[in-house]
């Protein structure tokens, strides 16, 4: 038994299809068996919601009278990239506003910054543009200040290198001090961990082989509909698997795109980690169509077998020693409470499961309803690219 995707666009066009989200389909198979399933389903929804660090947007503000050439400017104090055209920048999420004391003052706060301002953009907010030119023939104005908001300008799009990691370590600190990181602030002594995972929600966990998601995937973006351009930096498909394929570590990755006019702001979240910096909390939906029973069983995988490794932050991941103390379930995990050496261990998450529910219910509907139909890779993302790391070498 087999589907295409037109069969299941046009199934979804005329409102037949049938649609379940990543945690609804366990149980419809556990009660249908697997082929009987695979010959009546025909979308799985998958979601997550949670930081994301390597996100930005591309933003072209259209000319002033006279024009300039910007080749520095900030949004509201936060410095945006300038060295494409005119008056286009891209902004960074981990971006700081400008005289932010960062770790100056150990542990500095990180109140506000690039993922800031894209959440405040998202939202419809004015903001303030301050430019400066070194002025051309061509481009005569030197200097630019003025307030905007999204609807100010010509594009704002969404441009993501790195999003949807497949798995990711879950972290602990061993050392005898309080430590600070983009997993959250880690106790000393091993007396928590902390994850950011969607677990059986998430993409990449739902189709571990890349079998659905690729170049070209259409996928939901915090409201939009965007798309996926890229393997994302990072993608490193040629890792240590679970006897289901499932990566047990960081695994593959996303670049994603999307219209930020089309975007809802509960999705788009700028957040702060105390001691580490500014970034970006963002929502994801995919749907995975089913092709085949064998893609359907992946998309049955349950919290209870996927498994994440346990990384020392205070020594083993700074120093990339490649020691994992241990591994657990996302169902150990969920829980809240973990056991390592006879001792218990409190667990949290830095991702948000509930989000990531309501994103892929709210995906399941938009299928549902027709509004969402899918789109065939045109490229695969690779499944045997190692990941290098970076050499110091000597300068001449």
């Amino acid at each position: 038994m087999s589907k295409s995707y037109a069969e299941i666009n046009e199934k979804i066009a005329s409102g037949k299809a049938v649609v379940l989200t990543a945690e609804e389909v366990i149980g419809y198979v556990d009660k249908k068996g697997l082929e009987t399933a695979a010959k009546e389903v025909d979308v799985v929804t998958t979601a997550t919601f949670g930081p994301m660090c390597s996100s930005g947007c591309v933003l072209n503000f259209g000319h002033s009278k006279p024009k300039i050439r910007i080749s520095e400017a900030w949004i509201e104090d936060v410095q945006v990239y300038c060295g494409i055209a005119a008056v286009d920048v891209y902004l960074g999420a981990t971006q700081l506003r400008h005289n932010d004391p960062a770790n100056m003052y150990f542990p500095g706060e990180f109140l506000y910054g690039g993922g800031h301002v894209i959440e405040d953009l998202v939202a419809g907010k004015k903001l303030q543009l301050f430019g400066l030119s070194y002025g051309t023939n061509d481009y005569p104005r030197r200097e630019i200040r003025t307030m905007f908001d999204i609807n100010d300008l010509n594009q704002a799009i969404m441009t993501n290198p790195r999003n949807c990691y497949q798995n990711y370590n879950i972290a602990t600190n061993t050392s005898d001090k309080t430590i600070y990181t983009y997993l959250g602030i880690l106790k000393p002594n091993m007396r928590n961990m902390t994850y950011s995972s969607a677990g059986q929600l998430s993409p990449l966990l739902n189709d571990p082989f890349y079998e659905t998601i690729g170049v070209g995937t259409k996928v939901w973006l915090a409201g939009a509909h965007g798309i996926v351009y890229s393997q994302g930096t990072q993608h490193c498909g040629d890792v240590e698997r679970g006897e289901n394929g499932v990566p047990v570590e960081g695994a593959g990755t996303l670049a994603l795109s999307g219209n930020m006019k089309d975007m809802d702001s509960e999705f788009v979240r700028g957040v702060s980690f105390k001691g580490y910096g500014a970034s970006l909390a963002l929502g994801v939906g995919i749907p995975i169509p089913i092709l085949n029973a064998e893609i359907l069983k992946r998309t049955t995988v349950r919290d209870s077998e996927l498994f994440g490794c346990v990384i020392d932050y205070s020594e083993d991941y700074p120093q990339k020693t490649g020691k994992i103390l241990n591994r657990y379930s996302y169902e150990e995990l969920r829980s809240g409470q973990v056991e390592f050496d006879g001792k218990k261990v409190k667990v949290a998450s830095i991702s948000s499961y509930n989000k990531a529910q309501k994103i892929a219910g709210i995906l399941k509907a938009e299928v549902e309803d027709g509004k969402f139909l899918l789109a065939e890779p045109s490229q695969k993302l690779p499944l045997n690219q190692g990941m290098q790391g970076l050499e110091v070498k000597g300068v001449k």
